[in-house]
């Protein structure tokens, strides 16, 4: 058994709120650094003196929605997860129950015409699943603008991990910028929550450049640890142009969050080049597919079971991912969207 089969994350080793509300700032958390199979440990705010000039963090601008909703299922109180906008205007949900401690547990989806009547007298109807054989997800037109109900109802989607609801805000990074058409991230692209504009002037300062990609995530199930369903994405040309010709001076692609290699790795073709997209990417990153166009990615600590683990065994490899997560249990990182962060950079490291 390997040392990922065999890992167990500690309740304790969840971060239950902000880094901000336990210390003195959003970039006031532990950064693990692997390259190859050597780890190094370190504050985030050393993330500008790891990279060197040249080097290219792709970030996503997906801004985070307050995409949580109470409403009633007959006589029942239930929770609407609002997950993505589909091309006819409805949108995927996933319907929870209460659980009595701020956060919500997950329920059978359906029946199809089930109605869940929202704030402000809106109603929504459950249609059909997403997806032959998903109960969780599920397709339902709302008779309401959805920005304008999560606007004047909702609020972000929390687990039972953390330890109470937070503003919106704490939950934007630094990078988001809202959407044209109101849509966004059903969870929030984690890794970059640490940067603060001052960590981005100096990166600036030091000659690292920044590529922007927009990929609005779904909903996670953080019970059953599913791939991800399709998500819309944005990989614009100035973006792929900057990409290319990095790579061509000799710069790495960092990509900042598993959402950020998704995006980029939808837009690279076989032959490794990146041309501008959009649309919609159902690709899952495997160590059996690999990377073709990222050299390395900064990404928060994942559960043993989620999908973003092959992602990452894919950038890095088996053992390297091994060793890293073992130090991680070691040193006590946190975990989570508020926890500690890892940047898996290549065996070279910078010169």
């Amino acid at each position: 058994m390997s040392v990922l089969e065999a890992l167990r994350v500690p309740e304790e080793l969840s971060a239950r709120v902000p880094a901000e509300q336990r210390g003195s700032g959003r970039d006031d958390v532990r950064l693990m650094v692997s390259r190859g199979t050597d780890v190094t440990h370190h504050a985030f705010r050393e993330l500008p003196g790891l990279l060197r000039a040249g080097d290219v963090l792709v970030v996503n601008t997906s801004p985070t929605l307050a995409a949580a909703v109470t409403g009633r299922l007959g006589r029942e109180t239930v929770v609407v997860h609002f997950s993505t906008c589909g091309d006819d205007g409805r949108w995927s949900v996933e319907v929870r129950d209460p659980d009595g401690r701020g956060s919500t547990r997950p329920r059978p989806g359906g029946p199809a015409g089930a109605v869940v009547r929202l704030p402000g007298g809106a109603q929504l109807v459950l249609e059909e699943p997403l997806s032959p054989g998903s109960g969780r997800l599920w397709w339902a037109s709302v008779s309401v603008g959805v920005p304008g109900l999560l606007a004047g109802y909702g609020r972000p989607i929390r687990y039972r991990y953390t330890e109470r609801d937070q503003p919106v805000a704490a939950y934007q990074t630094v990078f988001a910028r809202p959407s044209r058409d109101g849509a966004g991230s059903a969870e929030m692209p984690s890794a970059a929550r640490p940067f603060t504009a001052g960590t981005v002037a100096e990166l600036v300062s030091r000659g690292v450049q920044f590529a922007p990609v927009r990929l609005h995530t779904g909903v996670a199930s953080v019970e059953a640890h599913e791939p991800p369903y399709p998500e819309r994405f944005e990989v614009p040309a100035a973006t792929a142009w900057l990409v290319g010709a990095a790579r061509a001076a000799g710069g790495r692609i960092v990509a900042v969050g598993t959402t950020a290699v998704r995006a980029l790795e939808s837009a690279a073709g076989e032959d490794g080049v990146v041309r501008p997209a959009s649309g919609w990417t159902d690709l899952v990153v495997t160590p059996r597919r690999g990377v073709r166009a990222v050299d390395g990615l900064l990404t928060g600590l994942h559960e043993p079971e989620a999908s973003h683990l092959l992602m990452l065994e894919a950038v890095a490899g088996r053992e390297a991912l091994g060793r890293a997560y073992a130090e991680a249990l070691r040193r006590q990182y946190l975990w989570h969207e508020f926890g500690d962060v890892h940047l898996l950079l290549p065996e070279e490291g910078p010169h």
